[in-house]
């Protein structure tokens, strides 16, 4: 600062809207998604209810805003090309089955708004830079990913959420062998 004038104070609605995240992390983390309470949450904050209601609408928006979710991509750059599909494939496989914090904005962005741009972040921000960087189209990159997200969204959710019996009793070898091919003609085919 110049010394004429002093730091900006941070607002006070912005030292809530973090107390309020940070015991939702705890929680969340603690209790899982079913069992945490807004009341509960509210009281790890030193708040009222209400304001928890107030910044984020309700259960789901809470956790949407909380969670952060890092799919920790491989660098697919270092992965020969034929097998871009099953190397992602088979790491967010490995992804889903050992982050049930995952499966539960799945769950919530089916229901929620805020949990489904939260999912909708997750997706664009880690998966269209790795599609971006081993595709022959960047420009197609986004469509790309979506398309990715597209199959693996819906295989998680027949698996993970909706429990399909028959998606369920696929093995990992057999997901990979089944969604591999589809992911790999998204990332790396041309565009029909």
């Amino acid at each position: 600062m110049d010394g004429k004038h002093p730091a900006p104070r941070p607002r006070r609605s912005d030292a809530t809207r973090t107390a309020i995240l940070d015991a939702a992390r705890e929680r969340f983390a603690a209790d899982g998604y079913e069992r945490a309470t807004i009341r509960a949450i509210a009281k790890d904050a030193g708040i009222d209810p209400s304001m928890v209601m107030r910044y984020y609408g309700n259960k789901e928006g809470l956790f949407a805003a909380a969670v952060a979710i890092d799919l920790r991509l491989p660098d697919l750059t270092t992965v020969p090309h034929t097998d871009i599909g099953r190397t992602m494939v088979a790491h967010l496989l490995a992804v889903w089955e050992e982050n049930e914090v995952l499966t539960a904005v799945l769950r919530v962005g089916a229901t929620n708004q805020a949990g489904a741009e939260r999912m909708r972040l997750i997706f664009q921000d880690q998966l269209v830079p790795a599609v971006r960087a081993v595709t022959a189209d960047p420009d197609g990159a986004p469509a790309r990913a979506a398309l990715v997200a597209s199959q693996l969204l819906g295989f998680a959710l027949t698996r993970y959420v909706l429990r399909f019996p028959a998606t369920v009793a696929l093995s990992r070898t057999e997901v990979i062998d089944w969604l591999a091919p589809t992911v790999q003609r998204y990332v790396t085919e041309p565009l029909p």
